[in-house]
């Protein structure tokens, strides 16, 4: 038999073999997981996401960082892909936050649910907080009631830990209004409040 007639291996065929993302798609991918990410998220954690390099990752990134602020000929967009604390994440720009508050505000129902309740709480009395620990003492996710709170301008992102990219949250003065307060001094105790007085809190931290 010549070579020309041996049989191809099954193991070395690359017929079944995805064909490698284009650029355009590499980055329609990031744009749709970009689109609901909460935390900003490393290069090679988008790349794990995207099934695609981590250079390819980093190229899309740069194009949609150009896109968005306009250099690329198009219009500069009411949003931002910014890297912070080592992550990429979109965030509205600054000169629209009034806007998007305003119109959050607007369409926010005029009672927080109970979930909106207790993550509040949680977050007065362990401020600053991240998002994981709420959701660890809540025992469920609280990603869509921390956007609410957010929204409604109760909570505010007090800073971003530079390693890990967690974002810390705080209570705002508005809280303090609904209240009627002057100060989380005057928050009640919280161990009275809690069955063994501890119960998700750090001894330290009880009022």
């Amino acid at each position: 038999m010549t070579a020309d007639h041996v049989p191809a291996d099954p193991g070395t065929g690359t017929e079944d073999a995805p064909a490698p993302a284009t650029p355009v798609e590499v980055a329609r991918r990031l744009e749709a997981i970009l689109l609901v990410v909460d935390e900003p998220q490393p290069l090679v954690a988008l790349a794990a996401a995207v099934a695609a390099p981590v250079a390819a990752v980093r190229q899309a990134v740069e194009g949609l960082v150009a896109d968005y602020d306009g250099e690329t000929g198009g219009p500069r967009r009411g949003f931002e892909l910014r890297e912070v604390g080592g992550g990429w994440r979109l965030y509205v720009r600054e000169e629209h936050d009034a806007l998007v508050s305003e119109f959050v505000n607007a369409q926010a129902p005029s009672r927080l649910s109970q979930a909106a309740l207790e993550t509040l709480a949680v977050i007065a009395y362990k401020q600053p907080v991240t998002r994981g620990q709420v959701a660890s003492i809540r025992a469920v996710n609280v990603d869509s009631v921390v956007r609410t709170l957010l929204g409604r301008g109760l909570i505010t992102e007090a800073f971003t830990d530079p390693e890990t990219g967690a974002i810390h949250y705080e209570t705002t003065d508005a809280l303090l209004v609904n209240l009627g307060i002057n100060s989380l001094d005057e928050l009640p105790h919280i161990a009275p409040l809690l069955d063994d007085g501890s119960d998700g809190f750090d001894s330290e931290v009880l009022r």
